[in-house]
Formats: C-alpha cells, sequence, structure tokens
C-alpha cells in the first residue's frame, strides 16, 4: 500500500488524539517509512491499523514503541568515537562533575559505548552519566545491560578500532579488555555489562518534543546521534535550543554523521565535524 502525505497525517493525528503522544511535527518520509513495516508487520491496512488503536490502549501503546524505537550499537560510526577520544573528551580531564547526557539513548550501547571509552582514558569516575528516552521499554532494556550477542557480535571490532590504536596490540588484549566490561556467554547467545557500567547512569522517561530537562542541571557533552533526524525542521530547532541551553558554556552537542544544525540554531553553535561548540548568547 502506497501511503501519502493525508493518510501519514491521519495517523498522526490519531496517536496524539488518543495518547500522551504527539508525532505530528516527526519527519512524513520517517514516519511513512515507519508505519509501512508496521502494516505489513500486522498483515493490516490502515483503516484496521487505526481503528485498532482508538479502541485499544494496549494496542496503540505497542505502535508507538515501534515508532520510538531507534536503531543503536556499540561504538557506532568509529571515527566519530576517535574524535571524540582525542580532540573533546580530554578537555574534561582536569574537571570534576562532568555531567553528560544521552538523549534518545535507545537500548542503551551508545551509554555503555560512552562509559567504556571514559574508564579507557581514566575518566569515568569523575564524570556523571544521565540518558533518557520516550521509550520506557527500550530504557529497561538498558539499564540492565543484557543483549543478543549474535546481534551485536559483529559490532564488537568497533570497540576494537576505538579503543586500539597499534595493529599489534589488538589482537593479544581485545578478550581481556571485553572481560573488564561486559561478559560473553555465547552458548546462550548474551552480552551481560559489568555491574560498575550498569549502575552508572542516570535514566529518566522524557519526551523531547514535550518535556523540560527533568535532570535540572547543564551539561558538558550531550551526545544525540541519530535521534534528531526523525524531527521535521520546526521540532529539530526546538530541540536544538533546549540542548543550548542546557548545555555549560562551554559544552559540546553530538550529532549523528548524516546530522547537521539548520536553521535559526545553527549560529548557536561552532560547529566541527559532528560536534558542535556552544556560544555565548
Amino acid at each position: 500500500m502506497e501511503l501519502d502525505e493525508k493518510d501519514i497525517r491521519r495517523f498522526q493525528f490519531t496517536i496524539r488524539d488518543h495518547s500522551d503522544y504527539d508525532f505530528t511535527e516527526y519527519s512524513l518520509t520517517c514516519l511513512r517509512r515507519r508505519l509501512t513495516r508496521i502494516l505489513l508487520e500486522y498483515e493490516m491496512d490502515l483503516e484496521q491499523i487505526m481503528e485498532a488503536m482508538q479502541s485499544d490502549g494496549q494496542f496503540l501503546d505497542g505502535i508507538v514503541k515501534k515508532i520510538t524505537v531507534h536503531t543503536t550499537e556499540l561504538f557506532r560510526d568509529p571515527n566519530m568515537w576517535k574524535k571524540l577520544k582525542q580532540e573533546v573528551l580530554p578537555a574534561y580531564r582536569n574537571r570534576t562533575g562532568v555531567r553528560i547526557w544521552h538523549p534518545g539513548c535507545s537500548t542503551g550501547q551508545e551509554v555503555y559505548s560512552m562509559m567504556m571509552l571514559l574508564e579507557e582514558m581514566e575518566m569515568l569516575d569523575q564524570c556523571q552519566i544521565y540518558a533518557s528516552d520516550i521509550n520506557q521499554d527500550v530504557l529497561e532494556i538498558a539499564r540492565e545491560g543484557t543483549y543478543k550477542y549474535h546481534f551485536n557480535q559483529s559490532y564488537l571490532e568497533n570497540f576494537q578500532k576505538v579503543l586500539f590504536s597499534e595493529p599489534e596490540q589488538q589482537v593479544s588484549k581485545l578478550r581481556k579488555q571485553w572481560k573488564k566490561y561486559f561478559h560473553i556467554d555465547e552458548t546462550r547467545d548474551m552480552i551481560r555489562m559489568k555491574d560498575f557500567l550498569r549502575n552508572k547512569p542516570v535514566y529518566k522517561k522524557l519526551d523531547l518534543v514535550k518535556d523540560p530537562n527533568f535532570f535540572l542541571v547543564k551539561f558538558d557533552l550531550i551526545v544525540c546521534r541519530n535521534v534528531i533526524i526523525y524531527f521535521n525542521d520546526d521540532l529539530q530547532n526546538r530541540v536544538f535550543r533546549l540542548f543550548w541551553d542546557n548545555l555549560q558554556e562551554d559544552g559540546t552537542l553530538v550529532l549523528g554523521v548524516h546530522e547537521s544544525i539548520m536553521g535559526p540554531c545553527s549560529k548557536r553553535f561552532l560547529k566541527k565535524d559532528s560536534f558542535y561548540q556552544k556560544k555565548p548568547a
């Protein structure tokens, strides 16, 4: 079924009118792609889906969760993590109480990537880690820190690329380093993060569309990658203003490799690659 803009708008309004969620400022292209997958998965047409959403709150909640799950992985885009390691994080080395926020953290792999990198740089103890998402289910997965091994096995190579600079050291050190941070049980198809990582972050359910910063602190670093790509231009600028308001004066915002700040908020940041340093008001 080919979905046009009118179909997507009806879908958006149905969610808004029957739940606490509002996706009317989400990207139509992204919503069309996700709704098409939902229709195929449920083997229903749009009218059937919307009728079920209006009559069954549990069904509607399930649809919302499918819309709000974002793909994530350990050390996604290794080059970005290398630059973060070399160019951004060293500036915080001599500070205490460094605050880092991961909005739209999804199932948490990016949060754990950050903590592992900080530990390798001997900076984890001086940092406070915060993470949020609109989807309560993915927050619970992040808190649990347990993932399917076969889904994440290939991403462990990213761990190797980011943390080791000398190839001859990689093979000998890799498994030893893994054991420092997580346990791999291949028979149970499981990767489980160590408790010192699992217990570190403060997690909160937060909707960037309408919620304020519930943490009530300002941040040195905000890492929001592959999230704002789902928003339209107006919502993106509101979220960028939220980030600017909640960054320390010399704070840095990190976006995904295919994301950038356009429009009015572009004047509020100094851009370098995927990093945006806050400019004074």
